[in-house]
Parts: structure tokens; C-alpha cells; sequence
């Protein structure tokens, strides 16, 4: 019985969302139009015809194991996005003979300056923690400083900062190193309270058993404090990376050929923006679904260390 109320209930709210949404009407208006529903009527009835689709859907997952579920729900979602994208009229011709300059010199660019950017932000993110972590009252304010200037203003401000700014001081720097410089010094005061909290994550007498056997502070640090606190700080960083990779497209303001600059430019020269951006998208869900399992895979490796 109680099921069943859930059922009913969970139709009740589909429906209501389907109407008030205005869902499907566009395209199932016109199927009811000969048979005299029109207006609010039909949009009525395209959204109970929805709800039933949906409930019924869902109360048939159910009564299947939890990876069928999953899977079959992954591809349903797939479908309906392309669904979604097929409304849009696209020229997938235009597309098919774009699509590999997008990956071999837009993606590829993304990459490199998203895994070069990731390594200068990881040691950044170590030093600040440290100076964060510190007793030195000089090296404690200049990593508060950093930390609070990078994580309080917008990337896409410290990239013009980076590029426009360093010139006139007399440093000139190219585009790719500005986007590098400017990636590392935001994510790194981002990873930085990331390191802190991992480091001090490990017990203080982990520490303090090292310093009984006479090791010096650095070595404690290395091959004692680090080795733990390293599960604790993958996840978050991984996190960071992929959400690197994809504002990365920042610096396409600067002319870099990454995957964002070439989709624009691509698109606007025959006037196919939509194609173009639609499928850096799903290059971008791509690379990021790639370094997600990735991810996945290392933190599944630093796990067992545990049980050994």
C-alpha cells in the first residue's frame, strides 16, 4: 500500500512539473491538434501522458538489480540528450569535418595546459600549506595574503592581470605561460587550504614519533606526514583538476588555441556557433569523464595501502 502511495504521489509531482514546465508541448501539441486539444488542455494531457511514461519507467527500474538500473538509465538519459541536440538542427557534416582539428590541436592544448598548470598548483598548494601551517609570522602573512587574493577575485580577472599587467613591469610573457601562470596561482590557493587540512588530518603523534627517533622536520615531513596525508588530498585535487580542465577555456581570451578559442572561431567563420559549441561540450564531458576514472583508479590504489 505504501508503495503504491509513493507511486501515485511521485505521478501527481511529475505531472505537475511536466505542466507547469510547459514540457513537450512544442512537439506533442501538434499531434493533438486534430484530435481538438489545444491550449490548456493539451498541455494537460501531454503532461499525464509524461508523468505515466515516467512513473512507469522508473517502477520497471526498480524491479531490476542495481547496475541494470544504472546502465539502462545512462543510456536513456544519453538518448534524451541527444534528443535534445537533434532539436537543434544541427549540421553534422559541418561538424564531422571540424571535429578532428578540435581534438588533435584544441583538445590536446587543453590538456597540456591543464596538466602543466595542475603540477605548478600542487607545489604552490604544498608551500602555502606549509607557510600556512608555520610559526614563522613572515611566511604565515604572505600565504594568508596569496591564499585571500587569488581565492577572492575572479580567474578570468587574474589571467588580464597576468598577461596585460606583467608588461608593464617589463616581464613579457606569451599567451600559453600567462594561461599556465594565471591556472596555477588560483588553483593553488584553492589547494592550498586542500593540503592544510590533509596534513593536518595525520595524528600529531605521527609527528611527534619521529622526532623521538631524532629525524629532522624535513624528513618527518617526507616520509611520514606526506605518505598519509596524500589519501586524504587526491580526491579533492582530482576534483580540482577536472574543474582546471574545463576553466581552462579562460584563457582562450588571449588568443590560445585551446579547445573553447578554436570552437568559437571555427563556428563563427560559417556562421555553425551551435555545432561547434555543442561538440567542444561533448569533448569537454569526454576528457573530463576520462581523468574522473582516472582519478577514480588512484584513489582505489592509495586505498589499499590501508590494508597492507
Amino acid at each position: 500500500m505504501a508503495r503504491e502511495k509513493r507511486a501515485i504521489a511521485f505521478f501527481l509531482a511529475a505531472a505537475a512539473i511536466f505542466f507547469l514546465l510547459n514540457v513537450g508541448a512544442g512537439f506533442f501539441g501538434e499531434l493533438l491538434a486534430p484530435a481538438g486539444l489545444t491550449g490548456w488542455a493539451a498541455r494537460g494531457a501531454v503532461a499525464v501522458v509524461l508523468a505515466l511514461i515516467l512513473t512507469g519507467n522508473v517502477a520497471l527500474l526498480l524491479l531490476l538489480p542495481f547496475w541494470p538500473q544504472v546502465i539502462i538509465v545512462w543510456i536513456e538519459l544519453l538518448l534524451l540528450f541527444l534528443a535534445f541536440f537533434a532539436s537543434f538542427n544541427l549540421s553534422y557534416d559541418f561538424i564531422l569535418t571540424r571535429i578532428g582539428f578540435l581534438i588533435t590541436q584544441g583538445a590536446f592544448t587543453t590538456i597540456y595546459i591543464s596538466l602543466a598548470a595542475i603540477v605548478l598548483a600542487s607545489a604552490i598548494a604544498l608551500l602555502g600549506a606549509l607557510a600556512r601551517l608555520s610559526k614563522n609570522g613572515f611566511a604565515y602573512a604572505i600565504a594568508g595574503f596569496y591564499i585571500s587574493f587569488f581565492r577572492g577575485t575572479p580567474l578570468l580577472l587574474q589571467v588580464y592581470l597576468i598577461y596585460l599587467g606583467l608588461p608593464q613591469l617589463g616581464f613579457v610573457v606569451s599567451a600559453v605561460p600567462s594561461g599556465i601562470a594565471a591556472l596555477s596561482l588560483c588553483y593553488g590557493a584553492y589547494m592550498a587550504e586542500i593540503f592544510r587540512a590533509g596534513i593536518q588530518a595525520v595524528p600529531r603523534g605521527q609527528g611527534e614519533a619521529g622526532t623521538a627517533l631524532g629525524l629532522k622536520p624535513s624528513l618527518i615531513l617526507r616520509k611520514i606526514v606526506l605518505p598519509q596525508a596524500i589519501k586524504i588530498i587526491i580526491p579533492p585535487t582530482g576534483n580540482q583538476f577536472i574543474a582546471m580542465l574545463k576553466d581552462s577555456s579562460l584563457v582562450s581570451v588571449m588568443g590560445v588555441w585551446e579547445l573553447m578559442f578554436l570552437a568559437r572561431t571555427q563556428g563563427r567563420a560559417e556562421f555553425k556557433n551551435l555545432e561547434m559549441l555543442v561538440t567542444a561540450a561533448l569533448i569537454y564531458w569526454i576528457l573530463s569523464a576520462v581523468f574522473e576514472t582516472i582519478q577514480a583508479r588512484i584513489e582505489r590504489h592509495y586505498g589499499k595501502s590501508d590494508h597492507r
